[in-house]
């Protein structure tokens, strides 16, 4: 109900309540609808939703109301579904249905259809009224923001990241990002692309940090001095000791990255072994299982998939060697870091991170 009443804080007059096991949305004159529909689309937690209509408790008043909506409608089958949340109103819900549908039969020349009606028609019964509406919507499911902890998830500019975060978010985290970047070594698209991936996001969570960390200092450490095909797994493992210093500040229980097993060369069940034997807390893989097309399909459907696709300098592109170990060793990752002063790299890192903060909607 708080995440409902904030995502519509600009469309107007708009009241969140609670009554009938329903959440209400009543929005005044001037809130449009299509915006407003917009909003509870992705609100997670909504299974479903709907445009209503009110009537007095009184048979022969909705029959009225609901006549006069379908008045200019033109549908071929129909059938009604009352629920009576107030067991004490005269009428049981299957004499509603035999009346109400006689009454559309009448008024439109439609047929009763139970099995595969063009349009259904819903009626709810409360204490204090009767609601009625002619369509019932998807909502994304999931959980509230918020109600499952809250979680750092790793953001590059690719198609996956996005998507493990934005899985997260629909399970009840609060997630907010962090992305590592090799600016000025490289230019800035990596970071106006991840900047535009937390503007698509943060209308899913309202509220999203965005942490930039210059991770170029410790990629040209690693390449001064540890063997080559070793880096990949040694960039990854600093990226998780960097996010879990950022995730201890936001008191994230968990860090969310968008790895799928196999895909990569760092994502061989070996090599994310090793990554993770350099966190303390929880990674977390939503993608983990699936292929590339199934996730494809879940960016073109957030909105991501455009924006990960345009051209950008990825600090994981910066000095990847020819063959990239593909199952690195433990012994041989900790032999090559006592070469580096992990400590002060971290430090600097962290130190050195910008934080970007969005809002939805911008009031």
């Amino acid at each position: 109900m708080d995440h409902l009443r904030r995502a519509a804080a600009d469309l107007g007059s708009v009241a969140v309540k609670s009554y009938a096991g329903r959440i209400a949305v009543e929005a005044g004159e001037g809130v449009a609808w299509p915006a407003l529909r917009e909003r509870i689309e992705r609100t997670f937690g909504v299974a479903n939703f709907s445009r209503v209509h009110e009537s007095p408790r009184d048979l022969e008043g909705l029959k009225a109301r609901v006549l006069n909506r379908v008045a200019d409608d033109r549908f071929a089958s129909f059938r009604i579904t009352a629920r009576r949340s107030d067991k004490g109103f005269v009428h049981r819900s299957a004499d509603i249905d035999r009346a109400l549908g006689a009454a559309v039969a009448a008024a439109t020349g439609a047929r009763v259809d139970l099995d595969e009606p063009e349009r259904t028609i819903w009626v709810e019964v409360l204490h204090d009224r009767i609601l009625f509406s002619f369509e019932r919507l998807p909502g994304p499911g999931g959980f509230p923001v918020g109600a499952s902890g809250r979680v750092l998830a790793l953001l590059s500019g690719g198609i996956d990241s996005p998507v493990a975060a934005w899985r997260l978010m629909k399970r009840g985290c609060r997630v907010q990002l962090v992305n590592f970047h090799a600016f000025p070594l490289q230019d800035r698209t990596m970071i106006d692309k991840v900047q535009e991936l937390a503007a698509v996001l943060v209308r899913w969570q309202l509220r999203v940090r965005l942490l930039l960390v210059p991770f170029a200092p410790v990629q040209q450490a690693v390449v001064a001095g540890c063997p080559a095909p070793l880096r990949v797994v040694l960039y990854r493992r600093f990226m998780v000791r960097i996010a879990e210093a950022h995730a201890h500040r936001l008191r994230a229980k968990a860090l969310v990255t968008g790895e799928s097993l196999g895909q990569v060369a760092s994502q061989t069940l070996d090599n994310i072994a090793a990554i993770d034997e350099a966190a303390r807390l929880p990674i977390l893989r939503p993608l983990v299982g699936m292929d590339k097309q199934e996730i494809t399909e879940q960016a073109q459907a957030l909105g991501t998939f455009g924006i990960s696709t345009l051209p950008d300098q990825d600090c994981c592109q910066l000095f990847v060697p020819r063959s990239p170990a593909v199952a690195a060793q433990l012994g041989a990752l900790r032999e090559a870091e006592r070469s580096l002063d992990v400590a002060r790299l971290v430090h600097a890192a962290v130190s050195a991170t910008e934080e970007r903060r969005f809002e939805y909607p911008a009031l």
